[in-house]
């Protein structure tokens, strides 16, 4: 049984890196052959696709009466893609990002994550508010496709782009979202059984080991993209996924749930106020010269880590959990507000005189 379980894994993850590799090629010679940038493709067509897996877990948890995941996997995964995904690609390389992010998607972001804590406050996510981010996701996704169109085309063109170059691209697109979406299944189901099998509680398996492993599209595709330079495609995948997870997944899941996804109280009161810190947390970041640092993708990385610890010792009861919550909340997280606080108000200041 363990020799299978490492197998399954092992394919999946050769199956993922495949698949990552073969979409970034992919989906940088579509915007290309398209006219339109790779932010937009990787808003659009890559988010999309890397957030199929969060879809298919999420809907079929609905579907099979395990809220907990349901709601675990979705904050979890928006969780890792900043910290995790966006922190291991600026170690790898500093990420250049986007002002037209740092203008909209970013704060789309936090709006969306404050509207979904919100939604939820009640313990509950109604059909009928499931619906609304539904179609929150849908107004996004034309306004989105919409602006591409009025956008000027890049200054490079993709040799015979007029047929084959486009058709090319889409096909290494589908296969590569293929190989992501089969690789990442694959490998979330070996680590759940391995979880379950040591015992560990539902809602702690969907905010690790399945957010985690459904946010493996996302680590892959924007990993390489970033290591390769293509910024655009790196972030506007993470920021377009973390939007349509809050939207369409959670939306779709819950309006296909044959009752109201119930929310606990452990999500309420710490992973849905980190999920809001972390997008919140983007803004200082992708301002402060619009890009991510190595030393800010570290940082990222460091919180991820630390988050897991605090749901690990949580969830076994350690008698260390009040002083490691004691530490994080009155010393770590506190330097760590002013220091971006002081960034963000030099970065402003140098901007203004900058236009004057």
């Amino acid at each position: 049984m363990i020799l299978v379980t490492v197998a399954t894994f092992v394919a999946g993850a050769a199956l993922l890196i495949v698949g990552a590799e073969l979409l970034v090629r992919g989906a940088s010679r579509l915007a290309l052959g398209l006219g339109v940038s790779p932010l937009v493709v990787g808003l659009t067509v890559v988010a999309f696709g890397t957030s199929s897996p969060e879809i298919a877990v999420s809907v079929r948890s609905a579907l099979a009466g395990s809220p907990e995941i349901l709601v675990g996997n979705v904050v979890g995964s928006n969780i890792a893609n900043v910290l995790l995904v966006l922190g291991v690609g600026a170690l790898l390389r500093p990420i250049v990002v986007d002002r037209k992010l740092v203008r909209l998607e970013v704060p789309l972001v936090i709006a969306a994550s404050a509207l979904v804590l919100l939604l939820v406050s009640d313990g509950t996510l109604g059909r009928g508010e499931s619906a609304f981010l539904l179609a929150g996701s849908l107004v996004y996704t034309v306004f989105v496709v919409r602006q591409a169109r009025r956008e000027p085309p890049p200054a490079a063109a993709l040799p015979g782009a007029g047929g084959n170059g486009v058709t090319g691209s889409l096909v290494r697109v589908t296969i590569g979202l293929a190989g992501l979406v089969v690789g990442a299944d694959l490998m979330v189901g070996a680590a759940v059984d391995a979880a379950r099998a040591l015992g560990v509680r539902e809602i702690v398996i969907g905010l690790t080991v399945v957010a985690v492993g459904t946010s493996l599209p996302e680590i892959a595709t924007s990993v390489l993209a970033a290591a390769r330079g293509e910024s655009d495609l790196a972030v506007g995948n993470v920021v377009g996924s973390n939007l349509l997870n809050l939207l369409a997944v959670l939306g779709l899941a819950g309006t296909v749930s044959r009752r109201p996804v119930p929310v606990g109280r452990e999500t309420l009161t710490l992973d849905l106020p980190v999920m809001l810190a972390t997008a919140v947390a983007c803004l200082p970041v992708f301002f402060t010269g619009h890009r991510i640092a190595r030393w800010e993708g570290g940082l990222f990385v460091a919180y991820y880590a630390a988050y897991v610890a605090y749901v690990v010792l949580d969830a076994g009861r350690s008698a260390a959990l009040p002083v490691y919550a004691a530490v994080m909340l009155k010393l770590v997280i506190p330097l760590t507000v002013v220091t971006l606080g002081v960034l963000f108000v030099r970065a402003l200041r140098t901007e203004r005189r900058a236009r004057s």
